[in-house]
């Protein structure tokens, strides 16, 4: 790599003429182009879009993403691109479910106990369930393609804080892949879905 500021172009006049020193520092610019180089393009390195793969990777340490590493190059970068924003959403069913969404490339139909309502008069009913569950379910074409380890740790680093969940992947029927709409989330004292016992993690996961 030809070094951008060859340090012979910059000694004083006297060593113009020296073959042994412009030698000496032509090694030199040998070792520097590299640096020059990345300083030159600094901005694109921290660019998810532009980066070089390896730096992809330091830069996915840096933000959090919910990968796992086996993720092709381009997912790694969009997932970089958009981990600032999850993390504003992180808690919330939306930034769940885009966070399922991301990781899984389908949309996840959530459940949950929560609830919110207003009324004009004191001793009204609450809303939704007394007791906090959360189910995330998965569906997908092929269900046994889905690692349901990978599922459990995606939504226990994106759920609320402490609230119980269990996920579940089920087969997709026509028109499951089609193009992301966060899920409303389901709010009822007697939901449809039965809670799930959780999934259980093998020892060290």
């Amino acid at each position: 790599m030809a070094s951008a500021h060859p340090l012979g172009e910059q000694l004083p006049a006297v060593y113009a003429d020296d073959a042994l020193t412009l030698r000496f520092v032509s090694g030199l610019d040998v070792v520097l182009a590299p640096l020059f180089n990345v300083l030159d393009c600094l901005e694109a390195y921290f660019t998810p879009s532009l980066a070089p793969e390896d730096f992809v990777d330091w830069l996915a340490d840096w933000v959090g993403p919910e990968l796992d590493g086996s993720e092709p190059l381009e997912a790694r970068r969009r997932a970089v691109a958009s981990a600032v924003a999850l993390h504003r959403l992180r808690g919330t069913v939306e930034g769940l479910a885009r966070t399922v969404h991301q990781a899984f490339g389908a949309r996840p139909e959530i459940v949950e106990s929560g609830g919110a309502a207003w009324s004009g008069r004191p001793l009204g009913p609450f809303p939704g369930d007394p007791v906090a569950s959360l189910l995330v379910r998965l569906p997908v074409p092929e269900p046994e393609r889905v690692d349901p380890h990978r599922l459990h740790a995606v939504v226990a680093a994106a759920r609320p804080a402490h609230l119980p969940f269990t996920t579940e992947i089920v087969r997709s029927g026509p028109g499951g892949s089609g193009p992301f709409d966060p899920p409303h989330p389901s709010h009822s004292s007697h939901p449809s879905h039965p809670p799930l016992p959780p999934f259980p993690l093998p020892e060290g996961r």
